[in-house]
């Protein structure tokens, strides 16, 4: 990066306008000058604006979780993801911010506690650009490490308890973000070393709330339900909700990785749509040969992996690789969500499919795309070479390299936070099996996100117009009067399995037929 200052647009005394003046601990004297002189005030307002969108990701993250969750464990899921915000507000000014951007740590991997508590934080430089003051880079950052968590609460979908979810923020944050973070974007970590190229977080950010989610979800096991579900989403218009806001908050996130209001922001914005249009309309169209219906949680999914996809490229690649990224995520990512299938893991909101997976195929892209122009745009990164488009032909090794440094370490990493919180008394990750049929709302928060019981969907047994005998002549009867009594029936293990239901339905169904024949006869 430059060393230079930008230019000084603030009408100031000339006595002021002297580099000598510049403080590189500080910025210099707030008491005695103005120490804005030294950034643009048109690039801090732009920043703030940027942290104010990416904050918004994360009810977006919220209200998408709750309308793919059962309304039984709807609410849950929204106090997570923003109480998550509060949680990781508090480590990064406690110690986040100086594990990940201090400047003077001596090794490759995790910076130190030079600036704790944001300690000798204010108006010097950041690690990140030369254009913005490092108590606004602290800030922007801080957004980052919030949505990341935000994304990885995913996992505790309709089984997992609230207060180790708080813990485990807490200590991932501190043990597996700032490491990843420090990695790629302090200028003393290995990756930023070796020139790996990772615009906006494809390795902290994407492969890192990808993976730990997959890895809390592992050891957080899959959902225990003695009813047999056809499940889904139990509210669409949530959904779509809480896409648009992820779609509008990434614009901050990716338009302002570029740290000022420059041609590289606006490039990066403009590969941030094209991505996540053409991601959106592959993955629709892939869900439509199957069932021969649109689907608005495809188009909501696949947006979502372009959005991600584009993340570590946006502010490197062209318009026309944006395009091909878009393509290819929707492509890769719809048939990513198999995985959790042959894994045997339960990623109940396909969040290492989304943003794990998109992750990599961006980073990837880095590589075989990038270029130096592109790069160059915010006027900062001049004459640094990127990837195969500029013959960097080493450059892929490096990405694959980080690639699989991020996902080895965060598995690794978030099994060893998951397994020691699990066995500390009180802060088991895991909700009884009692509190995950009555649902997270009721078990874990006392309210409600709606004002009316659960009624169970199984379509392939629901009678809502008859009682239906079952094989031992009693009768099953389904809807709100009967929850609480079939709930019970689950917990001693003596309600109907789909076997005996299906098999009363039929004999009911058989019935009608032969008394349907006598009335004519």
């Amino acid at each position: 990066m430059a060393d230079a200052a930008p230019p000084l647009i603030t009408t100031v005394p000339d006595s002021w306008k002297s580099e000598t003046l510049y403080d590189p601990k500080t910025g210099g004297d707030s008491v005695t000058q103005d120490i804005n002189i030294f950034y643009s005030q048109g690039d801090t307002a732009y920043i703030l604006i940027a942290a104010a969108m990416v904050m918004l990701m994360i009810p977006g993250l919220g209200f998408l979780y709750s309308g793919l969750a059962r309304r039984k464990s709807a609410l849950s899921l929204i106090w997570a993801c923003i109480a998550s915000m509060a949680v990781v507000t508090f480590q990064w000014y406690f110690w986040g911010y100086s594990l990940a951007f201090s400047n003077t740590a001596g090794n490759p991997f995790i910076g130190n506690l030079k600036s704790f508590a944001l300690m000798n934080v204010l108006g010097a430089r950041s690690q990140g650009s030369p254009l913005v003051p490092e108590l606004l880079y602290a800030f922007y950052q801080m957004m980052f490490a919030c949505v990341t968590m935000a994304i990885i609460m995913g996992a505790i979908a309709e089984r997992g308890r609230l207060l180790p979810a708080m813990v485990f923020a807490f200590a991932w944050t501190t043990l597996v973000y700032c490491p990843l973070t420090y990695w790629v974007w302090n200028a003393n970590g290995w990756a930023f070393q070796k020139g790996v190229l990772d615009y906006a977080g494809g390795g902290p950010v994407e492969i890192g709330s990808g993976v730990g989610a997959l890895a809390y979800s592992f050891v957080l096991g899959k959902r225990q339900e003695k009813m047999l579900l056809n499940f889904r989403p139990h509210n669409v218009s949530l959904i779509t909700l809480g896409t648009i806001l992820l779609w509008f908050g990434w614009l901050g996130f990716n338009g302002g990785s570029a740290f000022g209001s420059n041609l590289r922001a606006v490039m990066a914005c403009w590969n941030t749509n094209l991505t996540a249009a053409f991601s959106a309309i592959t993955w629709v169209l892939l869900d439509f040969r199957l069932a021969r219906k649109w689907s608005m949680v495809g188009f909501c999914s696949g947006l979502i992996s372009g959005l991600v996809a584009a993340t570590p490229a946006s502010g490197l690649i062209s318009p026309h690789a944006a395009i091909l990224l878009g393509v290819l995520s929707g492509v890769i990512c719809n048939y990513a969500t198999k995985i959790k299938y042959l894994l045997h893991i339960d990623d109940t909101m396909d969040v290492f499919a989304e943003h794990g997976v998109a992750g990599i195929v961006g980073l990837l892209f880095n590589a075989l795309f990038g270029a130096d122009y592109i790069i160059g745009l915010d006027g900062v990164n001049l004459e640094v070479t990127a990837g195969w488009v500029n013959k960097n032909w080493v450059a892929l090794g490096w990405q694959i390299a980080y690639i699989l440094a991020c996902c080895g370490y965060t598995w690794v990493v978030t099994c060893i936070i998951c397994y020691a919180l699990d066995y500390t008394p009180g802060l088991k990750l895991r909700a009884s099996e009692k509190a995950e049929l009555l649902g997270m709302d009721d078990d874990q928060l006392g309210e409600f996100a709606y004002d009316y019981v659960e009624v169970r969907r199984d379509y392939l047994a629901w009678t809502p117009t008859r009682a239906v005998p079952d094989v031992e002549g009693g009768v099953i009867a389904y809807g709100t009067p009967e929850h609480s009594q079939l709930n019970s029936q689950m917990i001693e293990g003596t309600s109907p399995d789909r076997s005996q239901r299906n098999s009363a339905e039929g004999a009911v169904m058989e019935g009608e037929k032969v008394e349907g024949k006598n009335t004519q006869a």
